[in-house]
């Protein structure tokens, strides 16, 4: 592996893996706090404090956006589509919640922003050859005889 020059095909998928699988595991974590250690009426209560508009309604559709978009990025199914919902959800943290807190933890944004960033990655690359996404895409161009597809 050259530190200097291009990254080959099997190094961008690694990479892209890597990226997917921490970033669902992390969203993963974060929607079991919601559901099981503040639980729905907690995460609801937290929510109204931070001013999120309809708590009641948020709270379970993020813990659940969290948990299940986690699972999609780590196995790499519709991938782009959670990445896309997990950025969002992102973007609403960052907007609503963190920014008045500048940029540095405990109370800034960098660790939206860079969950938000690590997101919009792979929405514009993908799940990555080490993927349940790729391997639809291989079998699909496999069985219509697509002289582009890649070998296994």
């Amino acid at each position: 592996m050259s530190l200097l020059g291009p990254a080959s095909p099997r190094q961008l998928s690694l990479g892209i893996a890597l990226v997917r699988i921490i970033t669902g595991v992390i969203f993963i974590a974060h929607g079991y706090l919601k559901f099981f250690v503040m639980g729905i009426p907690g995460t609801t209560g937290f929510f109204t404090q931070l001013g999120i508009p309809a708590p009641a309604i948020m709270a379970p559709f993020v813990a659940t956006l969290e948990v299940a978009g986690g699972i999609a990025l780590v196995l790499g199914v519709l991938t782009r589509l959670a990445a896309l919902g997990l950025a969002i959800d992102m973007l609403v943290a960052i907007f609503l919640v963190r920014l008045e807190g500048g940029f540095f933890a405990p109370n800034g944004a960098e660790f939206e922003i860079l969950l938000c960033v690590a997101c919009v990655a792979l929405v514009i690359a993908g799940a990555g050859a080490l993927s349940v996404d790729d391997a639809i895409a291989r079998r699909r161009s496999s069985a219509v005889g697509d002289p582009y597809a890649r070998t296994p």
